[in-house]
């Protein structure tokens, strides 16, 4: 009887440890996970704001991301291009796909982004987009 306890326990010891160390990193996760916002203001760091575009060219963007609930990034060389919808930004979610229906090289201010899960393909909801704000390091000065 003594040794079940024994081992009973030592169960119960390493469940509440494992309890204990999965709680503290999902709530360092928490506090480390930035707002769309930060996360945007985080990439655009020592960048500065050209002037707004109603289309971008797409065989120059090289990789385009999702900010949660905030805009789409989309990267050409040195400039990266933010997306701010005019509609639909709380359904922007950085693990869903985009999904474009175009009918040019170009992405615009008038096109729809449609967004799908990616494990199931199903559609998650669809953004209007913006205008895009340009965003480029500024040159050195020697």
């Amino acid at each position: 009887m003594k040794q079940t306890f024994k081992n009973f326990h030592s169960l119960a010891l390493a469940a509440a440890v494992t309890v204990g160390v999965l709680g503290l990193a999902s709530t360092a996760d928490a506090r480390s996970r930035l707002t769309g916002e930060e996360e945007l203001a985080k990439a655009l760091a020592g960048r500065e704001a050209g002037k707004p575009v109603d289309c971008i060219y797409l065989p120059t963007i090289t990789s385009s991301h999702i900010i949660d609930r905030t805009a789409i990034v989309y990267e050409s060389g040195r400039t990266l291009y933010v997306n701010r919808p005019r509609n639909g930004a709380d359904q922007l979610n950085d693990s869903d796909i985009m999904v474009l229906n175009l009918h040019s090289s170009q992405l615009c201010s008038i096109d729809i982004v449609h967004l799908h899960d990616q494990t199931s393909h199903f559609t998650t909801g669809f953004v209007n987009l913006g205008e895009f704000v340009p965003y480029t390091k500024p040159k050195k000065v020697s």
